[in-house]
């Protein structure tokens, strides 16, 4: 697996990894109608730009196998980790662990103080498992409908 900065002929994987991967990882957490409103398939074109957008004006990493987008992270340049997904057929190999090192150690470097983020019901316990701690459950509305996730933070230590 290499690891690498995002560059911007990766948007198209990008934005099929996480509707995949929306669609079947957290359906074991959420309804399909939340899954719908999360990740709706009719916004993938209006994704592939916003996304690509705030991903360049981010610290923002993918992960690679033989060439494939196996998964990705980026965090705001004051610490809000706003994305970190792994590919439905490659979880469990330590492939988010490794991006979400990759991405506390950038923000050491920047003197961030605090990583938070939105985690969905699914990556609540993976956040856990790395120092995070909820702040507070939240519902969160997208077209709609209600979504559970929690504010979670991790203090860093330089």
């Amino acid at each position: 697996m290499e690891v690498r900065r995002f560059i911007d002929s990766d948007i198209g994987q990008i934005v099929s990894l996480f509707y995949e991967t929306v669609h079947s990882i957290n359906a074991q957490d959420y309804t399909q109608e939340q899954l719908h409103a999360w990740a709706p398939t009719d916004e993938k074109r209006i994704k592939m730009v916003s996304w690509k957008d705030s991903m360049n004006n981010n610290i923002a990493y993918v992960a690679e196998i033989k060439g494939v987008i196996v998964g990705f992270s980026d965090m705001t340049y004051d610490g809000y980790l706003d994305r970190l997904f792994i590919h439905k057929d490659f979880q469990g190999q330590g492939i988010a662990s490794n991006l979400l090192n990759i991405l506390e150690s950038e923000a050491r470097k920047l003197r961030i103080l605090e990583i938070y983020t939105d985690a969905s019901i699914t990556a609540k316990p993976f956040f856990e498992r790395h120092g995070y701690r909820t702040i507070h459950s939240q519902t969160v509305e997208r077209r709609g409908v209600q979504l559970n996730n929690f504010k979670m933070m991790k203090t860093l230590e330089f």
